[in-house]
């Protein structure tokens, strides 16, 4: 596989510009996404399907006065355009006013993101093959385990064009390698998952030998009271859970009032901007050039998406404003599309690191839960951030420094920003399997588990 296999930049303007000039709205938009992606599967110890799609979505959105419609097509003949083009122009007219639509952005300046890399983008099928070998060939050799697992890759285009003006092209590479162990006696489950841009700095190898390793420790879980504990919760944990703040960062909910960042009471319409909010160590930011992140420059809409820091050491230091709601408030917008924390496509939240590890966190507590991962999350309370979920894959009792044995899972009632207000230890920061985040690992006091679950 080669760049060609994905729209180049030129490929893109040219349909931008066959599009714009085939329209006779007040105001049009192109968006372009194309992808090349492959993947393997395997499962019960044996690799199952091997799969390669290619696509180019273009959606025409159309406006005239307040009016606005879309439509998508992957036709990019001239009479598919066409056709894209009138239909939008149809549904347009049809359309309620939008009292909240904003004009079209004319051109930008964005950073240049090297989130291309040959070695994920000409990648092979045998590639693949010999990466899933990792897990497959010790768990048929050691005949108490069964594993399943997915490689997904691809290569990606992403180009937005304006009548005002703007046009924006960019391409990246993906890959994502998620691995699941269980011990044929049906008590014992491990997880691991590696995420990259750059698929040769996913360790196959390494993966494979923590969730063998991990599925075997959890084997015949015991039962402890449901309770509040110390918890060491590994990275991806951390992301499952932390990952419901991004969207409460939205300024609009916040201002009125429906927000953990809103200050309630009888001198509420305010927000906590500039109060600490969690632990001094903690520091939340989006930064699509972070070589952890390496996301897109732009937004759905357009607009730039640079470096941005949400909580400093503890203290809120901004909201996600909309361009609608930046203008209202007379402020300048920094979250773009889709009206949440980052939108569009600009990268994932981070946190960054501490000077602590996993291990000694583990030999510097008395007692705590260990947990692997969180999955099933729902959401509580909106106004606190209380969610419910479920521990999974490796859950495990810490005493006196050791990991002294597998528990049975929990279901939990908390919320991340207690969780971030009760931290004892902060690991370094890596890029997670599932969420798109960069987070350490933490310990924390005080974490609500509600009941067990017997789910392995």
């Amino acid at each position: 596989m080669d760049e060609a296999l994905v729209l180049s930049r030129a490929e893109c303007e040219d349909i931008v510009q066959r599009a714009l000039t085939l329209s006779k709205a007040d105001a049009c938009r192109i968006n372009i996404g194309a992808s090349y992606q492959t993947n393997l599967r395997f499962a019960d110890n044996q690799m199952s399907t091997s799969g390669i799609s290619d696509d180019a979505s273009i959606t025409i959105s159309s406006v005239f006065g307040k009016k606005r419609a879309s439509v998508t097509t992957n036709d990019t003949s001239p009479d598919g355009l066409a056709r894209a083009v009138a239909q939008s122009e149809a549904l347009a007219k049809l359309s309620p006013d939008d009292p909240e639509l904003m004009p079209e952005l004319g051109a930008q300046t964005y950073a240049s993101i090297p989130a291309w890399f040959d070695s994920t983008a000409n990648l092979s099928a045998e590639d693949r093959a010999k990466a899933a070998l990792t897990a497959l060939e010790p768990a048929r050799k050691a005949k108490d385990l069964t594993v399943a697992g997915f490689i997904d890759c691809s290569a990606n285009a992403t180009a937005i064009g304006t009548s005002a003006g703007l046009f924006a092209y960019h391409r990246s590479t993906g890959a994502n390698y998620t691995l699941t162990v269980r011990t044929n006696d049906g008590t014992g489950s491990g997880w691991v998952g590696g995420d990259e841009n750059d698929f040769s700095r996913i360790d196959f190898a390494g993966i494979a030998t923590r969730a063998i390793d991990k599925a075997r420790a959890s084997r015949n879980p015991q039962a402890i009271e449901p309770g509040r504990y110390t918890v060491i919760f590994e990275p991806q944990a951390v992301s499952d859970l932390i990952g419901s703040v991004r969207g409460a960062m939205n300024a609009r909910s916040a201002e009125e009032g429906r927000s953990p960042f809103s200050v309630r009471g009888p001198n509420g319409n305010g927000t906590k901007l500039g109060e600490r909010i969690m632990d001094t160590r903690v520091t939340l930011v989006t930064d699509p050039a972070d070589p952890q992140i390496l996301g897109s420059p732009f937004d759905g809409e357009g607009m730039p998406t640079g470096r941005q820091v949400w909580v400093e050491n503890g203290v809120l230091k901004q909201l996600a404003y909309s361009r609608f709601w930046a203008a209202r408030k007379g402020v300048q917008p920094n979250s773009g599309g889709g009206g949440g924390f980052g939108g569009g496509g600009g990268g994932g939240l981070k946190m960054l690191g501490g000077d602590s590890t996993l291990d000694a966190m583990i030999q510097g507590t008395e007692r705590a839960v260990l947990v692997t991962r969180l999955w099933y999350l729902r959401v509580v309370d909106g106004r606190t951030l209380v969610y419910t979920g479920l521990t999974r894959d490796g859950t495990f009792l810490v005493e006196n420094g050791k990991v002294a044995r597998s528990i049975k899972n929990f279901r939990f009632n908390d919320s991340p920003l207690f969780l971030l207000n009760n931290l004892e230890a902060v690991g370094p920061s890596v890029r997670v399997a599932e969420g798109g985040s960069v987070v350490p690992a933490l310990k924390a006091r005080d974490f609500s588990f509600t009941s067990l679950s017997d789910a392995v």
